[in-house]
This record gives C-alpha cells, sequence and structure tokens, in this order.
C-alpha cells in the first residue's frame, strides 16, 4: 500500500468538506466564505467522526500563501489611479470610520479589561468592512446602479489600502510590545516611502518588460509571469521588513495599471481561488467551539457594536464631507459588517503570539453574523431613512441642509492647492527616487564598493561620482522640471503662478540643497561638503542642459506613457462608441446559455424589443457574425449577442440573462466578439438620398451598410430603436450598427 505524505492527505480532506459545504451554502444562496469556515471546523479537532488535520504547520504554510494571493488580486482590482479618482467624500468617510472604529474597538476592550495589544487588535478587526460580502449583497439586491452605491465603493477601495497600513502598524507595534508615536510615524512613513517608490519604479520598469513579451504572453506564461512578479516583490517587502501581503498587494497593484493587468486577473481566479480558500478553511479550524459557548454573550455585544459603530462612523463622515443625510445613512447601514480583512488581521495576531485565545474565534463569529446581516440592513437604508428623516428636529435638519449646501459650492482653490497640483507630485517622486538611490548605495553597494577599492585613495571620490551620476537627473527634474499639466484649464490656472515663479524655483532649489548635503555628508565631513556642494552646482549648471537634462526627459516621457498606457488604449477602443453615442445609449455584448428561453426562437416571437426595450445589432455564433439578423432569424444556445439600448435597458436585460444562469450547470462554450468586429456609424439623409421619405424595412439599408438602424435624430428629438415601418426624412441622422468588414 502507498504511503501518502500527511500534507497531501490533509489537503484532501480540506478540499473535499469546502467543495461540499460551499455546495450546499451557493444552493441555500449563503456567501461561500461562511462554507470555507464551516468546513474548516469540521476538518478541526473539535469535530470528531471526520478526519482531522495532521500537519498543522505545513497547512499554515498554504494559508499564508492564501493570504498572498488574495492581495494581490485585490492588488489587480485595485489600482493607484482608483485611489485619486474616489473622490474627497469617500476618502476622508473611510479615513474617519477606521480610526473611528479603531479608537472605539481600544476603549471597549480595556474597558472589558484585555491588554493594550488585544484592545488595539480588537479596533482593526473591527474597522475593515468586507468588499465581497457588499459588492455580493449590491448585485443580489440589484443596487449597482444608485448614488450612494458609488460612494461605498469609494470607501471600500479607501479602506482596502488603510487597512494594508494597519497591518503593518499593528505588526511594529506587537514587534516592540508597546505603542510609540514616533515608531508609528516612522513605521507610517516608512510604508508610504515603499509604496511611493515602488510605483515610480513598477510603473517606468514593468509596462517595459511586458510589452518586450507581449507577443509571449499566452494564458499558461501571463499567469506565470504575473505569479513570478507577485513572489519576487513578497521576497522584496520581506527583506526591507514589511509583510509579504503588503508586497503582494504592492505588486498586484502595479500591474493594474498595464493593459495586461485584467487578463493576469483573469488567469489567476482559479489559482486565487483555490488558495484562498485554503486560507479560509485554516481560519475555520480555528474555531473553538467552547470559547463561542462561554463567551456567546460577547458574540453578541461585538456585533451589536459592530453594526451600531460602522453606521454611526460612515454616517457622520459621509455627513462631514458634504454627503445628503439619505446617502450618508445608506452607505453607513451598507458597510456595518467585517470580513476578510478581519480574519487576516485576527491571524496576524495569532501568527505573531500576541493575542490572546479568545479573539480570533470572537472574530470569526461576529463576521458570519453580520454577513447575514449586511443584505438586510442595505434592503431597510431606504424605509428606515423615510421613517426616521420626519423625526429629526426642523433646527437640526436645517443646520444639516445648509451646511451640506455651503460644503457642495463650488470655489477656486487657493494657491497652495495650485502649486501642490502642478509642482508638488513631480518634487515628491523626484525627491523619492533620490532617498532611494542613496540608500540602496549604503546598504547593498557600498560594502561591494570598500572592499574592491580598499586600497584605493579615490574609493571616497569614485563613491560620491556614482551617487551623483545616478542621482543627478532626478535633481535637474527636482530643479527644473517643468509642472504637471493634466488639461487646458489647469495651464491657464498656471498664469496665476506667474508672480510666484520666482519664490517656488528658490524652494525647489532649497530642497534639492537640503538633499544634496545629506547625500554628500554620508560620505565626507561637513566643510568639506560645502565646497563639493558649491562645484556640484557649478558642474551641473554647465552640464546639465546636455546629457542630464535629456536623460531626465527621457525617464519622464516613459513614466508618463507607461502610467497612461492602459487608458489609452481604452480610449482607442472606446472613442468611437463615444462619438457615435450622442445620447444616453450603450453598445452591450450578451451570452446566451443553453437552457435560455430565448433559445430556439426567432428575433420576431422572442419579444426582446417589446420585453426589455434593447435592440439586438448582431449575433456572433462561432466564428460567425450576422449582423442586422431579420425577424426569422432563430436563437441557438451560446450565441453572442450585440444589443442596443439604454442603459436602464440593457441593465434590465442583463439582470434577466443573469437569473437564467443561475439555473445553469453545464460549462459555456467560448465565442469571442470583439469590440473590432462591428463598428457604430451615422450619415445624414440628404435630398438626393435614396432613402429619403422611405421606411427602413423597404429602403434597402439592411443590405446596403449590412447593418441594422438602432437610432435617429431629427432635429432635437431622438429615437432609439426605430421600427421597420419608421420613415426616414430629410436632414435625419442615421445610426447603423454594422460588420467592419462590410464598411
Amino acid at each position: 500500500m502507498t504511503h501518502l505524505p500527511h500534507l497531501i492527505t490533509d489537503l484532501g480532506f480540506i478540499l473535499v468538506i469546502a467543495a461540499l459545504s460551499t455546495l450546499l451554502f451557493k444552493k441555500l444562496g449563503q456567501p461561500l466564505v461562511l462554507g470555507y469556515l464551516i468546513a474548516g471546523f469540521l476538518v478541526s479537532p473539535h469535530v470528531p467522526f471526520i478526519p482531522t488535520v495532521t500537519d498543522n504547520e505545513s497547512i499554515k504554510v498554504w494559508s499564508e500563501i492564501g493570504v498572498i494571493f488574495l492581495l494581490f488580486s485585490l492588488g489587480l482590482e485595485f489600482s493607484f489611479k482608483k485611489l485619486f479618482k474616489v473622490g474627497g467624500a469617500a476618502s476622508f468617510t473611510a479615513v474617519f470610520e477606521v480610526i473611528f472604529m479603531l479608537g472605539l474597538g481600544y476603549f471597549v476592550g480595556r474597558l472589558w479589561g484585555w491588554n493594550t495589544i488585544d484592545s488595539l487588535f480588537f479596533g482593526g478587526i473591527l474597522s475593515v468592512s468586507s468588499t465581497t460580502i457588499i459588492v455580493r449583497a449590491f448585485q443580489e439586491l440589484g443596487m449597482r446602479g444608485q448614488k450612494f452605491v458609488e460612494l461605498v465603493f469609494g470607501i471600500l477601495v479607501v479602506e482596502d489600502i488603510v487597512a494594508i497600513l494597519l497591518l503593518v502598524l499593528l505588526t511594529a507595534i506587537a514587534g516592540s510590545g508597546a505603542i510609540s508615536g514616533l515608531d508609528l510615524l516612522g513605521s507610517g512613513l516608512r510604508l508610504l516611502f515603499f509604496i511611493a517608490l515602488w510605483f515610480v519604479v513598477g510603473i517606468f520598469l514593468i509596462p517595459i518588460f511586458l510589452r518586450k513579451i507581449r507577443s509571449l504572453l499566452e494564458d499558461e506564461t501571463t499567469l506565470l509571469v504575473a505569479i513570478g512578479l507577485c513572489f519576487m516583490m513578497v521576497m522584496i517587502a520581506a527583506n526591507v521588513g514589511f509583510s509579504p501581503a503588503l508586497g503582494a498587494f504592492v505588486m498586484g497593484s502595479l500591474l493594474a495599471e498595464t493593459p495586461e493587468g485584467h487578463k493576469m486577473e483573469h488567469v489567476l481566479q482559479p489559482v486565487k481561488n483555490l488558495f484562498a480558500a485554503i486560507f479560509f478553511v485554516s481560519v475555520g479550524m480555528m474555531i473553538d467551539p467552547k470559547v463561542l459557548i462561554e463567551r456567546w454573550d460577547m458574540v453578541l455585544m461585538v456585533t451589536l457594536i459592530t453594526i451600531f459603530g460602522k453606521f454611526v462612523s460612515t454616517f457622520l463622515g459621509a455627513l462631514l464631507s458634504g454627503k445628503p443625510r439619505k446617502t450618508a445613512l445608506q452607505a453607513g447601514m451598507s458597510l456595518a459588517q467585517i470580513g476578510e480583512f478581519s480574519f487576516i488581521i485576527a491571524s496576524l495576531g495569532v501568527s505573531l503570539k500576541v493575542t490572546s485565545d479568545f479573539l480570533y474565534p470572537l472574530a470569526i463569529a461576529v463576521s458570519a453574523v453580520t454577513t447575514f446581516t449586511t443584505p438586510y440592513l442595505i434592503k431597510v437604508a431606504e424605509p428606515f431613512y423615510r421613517w426616521i428623516d420626519p423625526k429629526i428636529p426642523p433646527s437640526i435638519a436645517q443646520a444639516m441642509d445648509r451646511y451640506h449646501t455651503s460644503f457642495n459650492q463650488t470655489g477656486k482653490g487657493g494657491m497652495g492647492s495650485l502649486i501642490l497640483k502642478t509642482y508638488g507630485f513631480k518634487i515628491l517622486l523626484n525627491a523619492i527616487v533620490i532617498i532611494a538611490i542613496l540608500g540602496t548605495y549604503r546598504n547593498f553597494l557600498s560594502v561591494e564598493m570598500t572592499n574592491y577599492l580598499s586600497e584605493s585613495p579615490w574609493a571616497g571620490v569614485i563613491s560620491i561620482l556614482v551617487v551623483l551620476l545616478a542621482s543627478a537627473p532626478f535633481f535637474w527634474g527636482l530643479v527644473m522640471g517643468g509642472p504637471s499639466l493634466g488639461s487646458r484649464r489647469e495651464a491657464e490656472e498656471l498664469q496665476k503662478l506667474r508672480g510666484l515663479q520666482i519664490t517656488i524655483f528658490a524652494g525647489r532649489v532649497l530642497i534639492a540643497l537640503i538633499l544634496l548635503s545629506a547625500l554628500l555628508a554620508q560620505f565626507v565631513t561637513l566643510r568639506m561638503a560645502s565646497g563639493v556642494v558649491i562645484g556640484t552646482l557649478a558642474v551641473a549648471f554647465l552640464f546639465g542642459q546636455f546629457w542630464v537634462r535629456r536623460l531626465y526627459q527621457f525617464i519622464e516621457k516613459n513614466f508618463s506613457k507607461n502610467l497612461t498606457e492602459k487608458e489609452r488604449k481604452e480610449l482607442v477602443s472606446s472613442q468611437v462608441a463615444r462619438k457615435f453615442l450622442p445620447w444616453e445609449a450603450s453598445l452591450g455584448v450578451y451570452d446566451v446559455i443553453a437552457d435560455s428561453e430565448l433559445v430556439g426562437k426567432s428575433l420576431r416571437t422572442a419579444l426582446v424589443k417589446e420585453k426589455f426595450g434593447v435592440t439586438i445589432s448582431a449575433v456572433f455564433r462561432g466564428s460567425q457574425r450576422h449582423f442586422a439578423p431579420g425577424g426569422d432569424f432563430v436563437i441557438w444556445p451560446y450565441d453572442k449577442l450585440l444589443c442596443f439600448g439604454s442603459e436602464d435597458e440593457l441593465q434590465k436585460f442583463h439582470e434577466f440573462l443573469e437569473a437564467e444562469k443561475q439555473h445553469q450547470s453545464s460549462g459555456n462554450v467560448e465565442i469571442v466578439a470583439r469590440k473590432e468586429d462591428f463598428s457604430l456609424h451615422s450619415f445624414i439623409v440628404d435630398a438626393n438620398s435614396p432613402y429619403k421619405n422611405k421606411s427602413i424595412r423597404d429602403s434597402g439599408i439592411r443590405d446596403a451598410h449590412k447593418g441594422m438602424v438602432v437610432g435617429v435624430e431629427r432635429g432635437h428629438e431622438k429615437i432609439l430603436g426605430p421600427t421597420g415601418n419608421f420613415e426616414m426624412h430629410e436632414n435625419d441622422l442615421i445610426w447603423v450598427v454594422s460588420d467592419r468588414k462590410g464598411l
């Protein structure tokens, strides 16, 4: 009989039980995360009659890999630009909520007699909401288009980055065993420096590397490249004293800025799901039913604290950021839960052996309860607002309305914000690169240089020259680099700074001198450094306009090119659609599953236009493309339908097809419908047009353009999806979806 290693048998037990549990929870319509937790509990030593995991250490290693893939996947969905786009209201609300819950958790923990570390980790557990649970709840309730949902998603984006900061800070606190303001500030600055540095280095290098290998990136190679880059950053983060999870998140965020990011996210999904399942199962293995039974009252209390605290903190934060009462209340009730990041923070305390045994199962139990309550809280938020709002005293309601009105009045930013926007970002990035060059030399290259030049009297001079040459382009950019102008409006606003240019230049020179003095002080005495500074400035003045300027401009040009590459590619594929959609209408491509009620019906009898308002402009069937299908065209299984309609109509049709997919058990046949396969174009019916005063059906326009009329503009009137009997008149603007090959 062949003997299997314990790791293989343990994984077998885990995956079999996890599969059965998740199937059951999927059938019941509950989050799969709860199924994983139950599976972990079942394979733990607390449950008899079921095989128990024996190699706990190996499972812990696999669960750590699961955390890495979870954070890497989160980074792929995140991107740095998304953080800048969420807006001030979402950013302020998220930070306010996290600080509020962190303080509330710490206060409650101390009130209950817990030690400082337990109380702090408890606050961290309560401070971050669950993106997975909220997104799923919004999808099930059909609320993705509502105004408050955009605020909630913005808050979740900022919460994710704040949670990463919490992991670093809690690790630092756990290592020192005490809370020190200076240590926290130092850890926070180190974290921000690390993220900013790799943002600059990664955006410059990674897209260049991916462009070189783009023709080789199939699914298999894309997966291996993504995982390789992820673990490279994991090792870098660990070597400089940060958690592996931070490295995974940073690399995911960098790859999200590239055109390949979406494909990497897609091919990584099965791997992430596997290791994430092992992580959540390992979390469930630590559930101790005795602790939960003994502390059921605490579970109830913490659940109430979580729901109430999250609601109050989000509501207040949104109000203070200028959001109306209804939006603030709905956002507060949507975020009243904890989830996957809470597990990670709790497991961090266990792995560092700094938290008590009861805290971990307490976090899991509260997360499970709030997972069930979240959909109901979201659903009753609007009725609750209608009930509570009339009961607010008029004076308080009027004060809130005045604050909201005054806060949202448009006003011009001050000079400080304009200087920061046009020069601050560039100055900051150049300074970070200069500091990083010095740090890299001191920590990694100086020893090798000293050993190699130990006998040479020129060792110090050579070292200075190496560092100065490496940092020279960035010194030039710091002092002489032009302003960052993202739009014509910003270029016009720059004229306001004309009178301050000398002051701004002097400030940039001062910053450069401080950095240069700090750099030189690492190698020579202060007196000698002053002379070297003067000499360096003279040399820079003479030669800076030649190779240094050109090198910096080359670096800046490629950085900007890489930073905007993804948006430029998306613009190429979408600018035609934006040009061709002058009113609230869109194109969408949808799959028809095998069991769909549309299968076997002609377009005339399917009544898609009558039921949903959308027009089927084309059908993709394998390698065949059928543009402007007639009423007798029959829909087959796995067809892809190119539909034209308003956002609401397309959403309604999408929800209908998604509901059908819930009952579909077989896999889909992959049919590719690319944007470059179809075109939306327009023409004007002039006095000599053969289509003048003819109906769409009798005009022959379908055969002439190999397409379908999807819209007509007649003066100020816009007709979306006209019928075949519609008569075209002179000066009508006709919009047609057609096969690009037929143009």
